[in-house]
């Protein structure tokens, strides 16, 4: 099932169980999803996987960084309410994995890439936001690189 029919379920369950807070969460994935579909590239047709999976990062990480302002405010209602919405977004992610993974997978990629030096992380980055899409942040896997790299 596609993510924008599991949205929309979601939408309707929350709608039935008087649910505010969940029910913005849904309506602002249903929202950038139809701003993607009806975007360029795309034509209307069906949101690739990979997209939606870029999408929902994003989304948590805007709902992250804005916590992080809203307590730098004092204003810890807000914060609260942008948690838990990067909460609900972050169920429909796949599983983040560990740091400890993420290493494992990126020492994996130096070596089959050869790279040695910080020229070639360009190289490793790309190969690893292959691999990595949806499991993990790339500034998580840009700082294990480098670390690694240098």
């Amino acid at each position: 099932m596609s993510l924008e029919k599991i949205i929309n379920d979601d939408i309707k369950q929350a709608m039935i169980a008087r649910d505010k807070s969940k029910l913005n969460a849904l309506r602002a994935i249903k929202a950038a999803l139809l701003l993607e579909k009806t975007g360029a590239g795309i034509g209307g047709a069906e949101v690739p996987e990979s997209v939606e999976l870029k999408l929902l990062q994003k989304l948590v990480k805007q709902r992250k960084e804005s916590a992080i302002i809203y307590k730098e405010q004092n204003r810890t209602d807000l914060a609260d309410e942008e948690e838990f919405q990067a909460s609900i977004i972050e169920k429909y992610l796949p599983e983040q994995l560990s740091i400890e993974e993420i290493s494992e997978i990126i020492k994996k990629i130096i070596g089959d890439t050869g790279a040695s030096t910080m020229k070639d992380m360009g190289r490793v980055m790309g190969t690893a936001s292959m691999q990595l899409a949806g499991k993990a942040d790339n500034k998580t896997v840009s700082g294990i690189v480098k670390e690694l790299l240098s």
